[in-house]
């Protein structure tokens, strides 16, 4: 990727390139890349004054916001950044700059574990959780839980098609937690037997809906009914404040192979095949009145109060696109 705007650096460029390649992937990890290529633009600038050094920071995030403008962490990196950026000098708006993103870059680090220590107050000892799909954030929380001594099991959902849910069950089983392996449509059975359900999110938006792994949503709303609490721990870079609520988020539909092989497809579809019509949605979105807490490495929040957090953190209006 090249940019001829002036004043972004190559270093920007170059870190632009490769998170649009998917050199440099994961929430998490774009977020801090993206922290790290502003702190670089703002030490080695070539502006010579405030207004052209405000100008070329603003042109450099939006470099590196165009890369993957659907992955969350990356604007959400970019705002804080350019939150701190302040002062009237040059060396003023330089210092700040640099400061705020390594602030973030620190925060980033050590998130998770808070997270998942004040989500392991929500767990008592002899607990048993059920998860779906394989999130870190979740399982930081189960993890904390152990280390405080409590005796926690879990019933996890395969999480079909691609059973994401196995590679939790496995980190579980290395923890030493008894884990009970079930497939998805078993989770209402289960539930009798469930003290929460935890899972992660892909990204939050800003009145509360979570997106997710296709299947969330119905596991939320049979939790409610049976009055099991819901919990979603996610980091404050899966924070959505572009978005007012979860149905505007696009949903990736993946490739239908992961449904159905091609033998199955033309066994299934017979003479017909034209009509047969596969779909592999690989998110859904969980309306906030079926979230009991959303956990964040900031505190717990119930859904309709996320948006105060987001307010706080990335500042602006939400509902809007983003703007550097």
């Amino acid at each position: 990727m090249t940019d001829d705007r002036v004043g972004v650096l190559p270093a920007v460029e170059s870190t632009a390139t490769d998170i649009a390649e998917m050199r440099i992937r994961g929430a998490a990890t774009i977020a801090d890349a993206a922290a790290e290529a502003l702190a670089t633009q703002a030490h080695q600038t070539q502006a010579e004054g405030p207004e052209a050094f405000r100008e070329d920071l603003r042109a450099a995030a939006q470099t590196l916001y165009e890369t993957r403008p659907t992955a969350v962490s990356l604007p959400n990196a970019l705002r804080y950044v350019l939150r701190g950026m302040t002062g009237e000098t040059l060396a003023e708006l330089q210092a700040s700059t640099i400061a705020r993103a390594e602030e973030f870059q620190r925060d980033l680090a050590q998130a998770q574990t808070k997270l998942g220590e004040i989500g392991a107050n929500r767990l008592r000892d002899g607990d048993v959780v059920m998860t779906h799909c394989h999130s870190t954030d979740a399982l930081a929380c189960v993890e904390a839980a152990l280390e405080d001594g409590k005796e926690i099991e879990a019933i996890v959902k395969e999480t079909r098609p691609r059973k994401q849910g196995h590679i939790a069950a496995r980190q579980l089983r290395e923890w030493g937690v008894p884990v009970t392996l079930i497939v998805d449509n078993a989770a209402r059975r289960y539930l009798d037997r469930t003290d929460h359900v935890l899972v992660g999110a892909d990204s939050i938006a800003a009145d509360g809906s979570v997106v997710n792994k296709i299947g969330t949503s119905g596991l939320a709303v049979t939790a409610r009914e049976r009055g099991v609490a819901v919990m979603v721990a996610a980091q404050t870079i899966k924070l959505h404040p572009d978005t007012m609520t979860g149905h505007t988020v696009e949903i990736e539909m993946r490739d239908e192979t992961e449904v159905v092989s091609k033998a199955e497809r033309a066994e299934i579809a017979g003479d017909i095949d034209e009509e047969l019509r596969v779909e592999n949605p690989a998110f859904d979105v969980t309306p906030p009145r079926h979230v009991d807490a959303i956990v964040t490495e900031r505190g717990q929040f119930p859904p309709e109060s996320i948006v105060v957090l987001m307010r706080e953190l990335f500042g602006g209006s939400t509902g809007e696109p983003w703007e550097p």
